[in-house]
């Protein structure tokens, strides 16, 4: 089977208009790694469904995308899927009126249990670092 993102048979990106994506802070985290080696698949999208709950994690690492490998990262904590959607790379993360960073790609290692969303940020600040509270509002647009 062919993956169409990997053949190069889109141009640009597909998506042309996606909903909003809602959710809560379930879990704060704290804690950086120099080399934690996540690997990113090569797709672009994922979907994600009302009541899961995914990792967020985030990188100063410069030149990553799908399909690459990210040691720099900082924990942000866990989201649970109020409105569910189609994520997809450059969905921009805001939580309490801040953005926490802008979608780079998913990492698959603690499937099914859950999917790490990896976040690009100028700062590499954990969830405690940036002050986070739980059951705060979270969207990805």
């Amino acid at each position: 089977m062919v993956d169409p993102y990997q053949a190069g048979f889109f141009k640009e990106n597909p998506y042309a208009a996606k909903r909003t994506i809602r959710g809560k802070l379930a879990v704060i985290l704290r804690g950086k790694l120099e080399k934690r080696g996540l690997e990113l698949i090569p797709t672009i999208s994922r979907a994600v469904l009302k009541n899961e709950v995914h990792e967020l994690i985030v990188t100063d690492q410069e030149n990553v995308g799908p399909g690459s490998s990210v040691d720099k990262i900082a924990y942000i904590g866990f989201v649970e899927i109020i409105v569910g959607g189609v994520m997809t790379v450059g969905d921009t993360l805001t939580c309490q009126d801040k953005i926490l960073g802008r979608v780079i790609g998913f990492d698959e290692t603690h499937l099914p249990n859950h999917l790490n969303i990896v976040l690009a940020s100028g700062s590499r600040s954990d969830g405690v670092e940036q002050s986070l509270q739980l059951e705060s509002d979270m969207t990805f647009e």
